[in-house]
């Protein structure tokens, strides 16, 4: 969590997030085609062009689903985070990229502007310049709250220490019909609903601690609230969602390990965090441990998390008054093209949807798969939004753009990247996948040459680990700033204790342990109902996961 999260009102009001995002990973040297190379360092913007990388590889031929594991839920939370995390600092100078030639027929965009990302010095020797990111990249759940004085004013009720919410239960708009929200910028109805869901929580923490502490303020009522909401939700991406991203027994018990260590929930529940990291996790430890480097988010991560594949081109829409066939998918009423849900005119539309409606027709519908070819067409001519929420006036091609994005910020191509995380880097395009399509395809973009493949591209096209969502190369980045996401920040370790956030207060989290608790807090027959699965982030027709007696630390992988 941010340390803007304090108790102290006057502090948290303060300090607004200027916090660098660098490389990790410097150039190393290889043997390339039998001569030394400094990998990445002579690899051009344009080489090879964005457009053509984004129509011959990216671009959705069909859509692609990644079957029962993971849902429009999840694929929303993604966005969710993202938004908590992460938002580039962009400069004043505008880059235009002109399809070529051999694309142009088939670019909705034949050339399309947009801002480069501001570079400043680190001071420091490497690396020697970073960008600055806007947004808080602790737990601090500020894309509910906020990430600044003012967005965090605006969003508070100022009663009782909760936050602006509807009557209908989602989020407040403007006159324009731009939501009230922490953060605002680029979304669209999905993510909003989770928005909305989590200012529900954190109001009823508020109440709830209201009830207990009568004491309390507004002040104290808000902070104690945000902590306890903004843990919940880091709990949750822990030991729910990326277990379901990552669905094999040996993730489920690192995360899991990660959260209540390996002698697990009952036993810390008992004596707490007396047996350290390993023994007693990561939460609750005497003081955090950054291991010498101050704690960021790094370019990597940032890249790795470029997964717009999983979005669709429609929503399908349910009818939820259909209850003839008990947690089974209700009938589809309606689909809806998922142009129509972003921005302003998405929020016209969910609000006459409905909370209820949007979440089960989500939790119903698979996201699709990280893989090439699956880019949504849709990207490619997107209206982008300024920080406050309005809409930009040059149309961009964000697939192009995110392929541009990691070159511009010298993230290392895929090979590089690989090598960097004493990964085995490829030789030939048949060491990363055996899928014939494919390997003809990247041949044709970069040729022999394996050192000049995008990374955005080699994780898409990396053959997968059964149950992975995801490549092994993005996994490695995943799995480090999980751990230190939570064992570098204060609020996780030295001060995750009853004085900083209530004894109630830790109750709650921890009896919250997924997203279908959360769900099931406010819409109590919605899983009862609805709900097949074992995960709210599953498809929600898919078989529970079945019983299995075996202790989990002794099961197969």
């Amino acid at each position: 969590m941010s340390e803007t999260m304090t108790l102290n009102p006057k502090l948290a009001l303060s300090m607004e997030p200027l916090v660098f995002l660098s490389l990790s990973l410097l150039p190393a040297i290889a043997e390339v085609g039998g001569e030394t190379r400094l990998c990445g360092t002579n690899l051009k913007l344009l080489d090879p062009h964005p457009s053509v990388v984004a129509t011959k590889l990216l671009e959705r031929r069909q859509f692609r689903d990644c079957g029962k594991q993971f849902n429009m839920i999840a694929c929303s939370w993604l966005q969710f985070m993202i938004h908590d995390w992460i938002d580039h600092m962009e400069d004043t100078h505008q880059i235009e990229i002109v399809a070529p030639a051999e694309v142009v027929g088939q670019c909705p965009l034949k050339s399309f502007k947009f801002y480069q990302t501001k570079e400043i010095s680190t001071v420091s020797l490497q690396p020697n310049t970073g960008f600055i990111n806007r947004r808080t990249p602790w737990w601090d759940g500020s894309v509910i709250y906020g990430n600044d004085e003012a967005g965090m004013r605006k969003v508070r009720a100022y009663k009782d220490g909760k936050l602006k919410i509807s009557r209908d239960g989602l989020l407040e708009h403007d006159d324009i019909w731009i939501p009230i929200s922490g953060d605002i910028r680029n979304c669209w109805a999905g993510f909003s609903l989770l928005q909305a869901l989590f200012v529900k929580e954190h109001n009823a923490i508020s109440d709830m601690l209201k009830e207990h502490y009568p004491e309390f303020d507004d002040e104290k009522l808000y902070q104690h609230a945000r902590l306890v909401t903004s843990t919940i939700i880091a709990k949750i991406h822990t030991i729910d969602w990326t277990v379901e991203l990552l669905k094999t027994n040996t993730l489920l018990a690192a995360m899991r390990i990660n959260w209540y260590g390996i002698f697990g929930k009952k036993v810390k529940d008992l004596f707490g965090n007396i047996f350290g990291a390993e023994l007693s996790g990561l939460v609750g430890l005497k003081r955090p441990q950054d291991h010498g480097v101050p704690y960021s988010l790094t370019e990597e991560f940032v890249s790795v998390y470029r997964m717009h594949t999983t979005l669709p081109d429609k929503i399908f829409l349910r009818d939820i008054n259909d209850i003839s066939n008990h947690k089974s998918a209700p009938p589809i009423q309606e689909e809806v093209n998922m142009k129509d849900m972003i921005g302003k005119e998405g929020e016209r539309r969910l609000s006459k949807i409905g909370m209820e409606k949007m979440l089960v027709s989500m939790g119903h519908q698979s996201c699709g798969a990280v893989t090439l070819w699956n880019y949504p067409l849709w990207m490619r001519n997107l209206v982008a939004h300024d920080i406050n929420g309005e809409e930009r006036t040059d149309l961009v091609d964000m697939a192009s753009i995110e392929i541009y994005r990691d070159r511009e910020r010298k993230v290392p191509r895929y090979n590089e990247f690989r090598r960097n995380l004493l990964m085995i880097p490829i030789r030939k395009w048949e060491d990363m996948t055996d899928d014939e399509e494919v390997i003809e395809a990247l041949y044709e973009i970069y040729g022999d040459d394996v050192e000049k493949l995008d990374l955005l591209v080699g994780i898409h096209a990396e053959k997968k680990i059964q149950g992975f969502a995801i490549s092994e190369t993005a996994f490695f980045i995943f799995i480090l700033i999980a751990s230190r996401r939570l064992e570098a920040d204060r609020f996780f370790t030295t001060n995750f204790n009853p004085q900083t956030y209530t004894e109630k207060g830790l109750q709650w989290i921890n009896k919250t342990e997924s997203l279908k608790c959360v769900i099931d807090r406010h819409f109590p027959n919605m899983s009862k109902t609805w709900m097949r699965c074992s995960s709210a982030f599953s498809v929600w027709d898919s078989d529970p996961n079945p019983p299995n007696y075996v202790p989990l630390y002794w099961r197969l992988a």
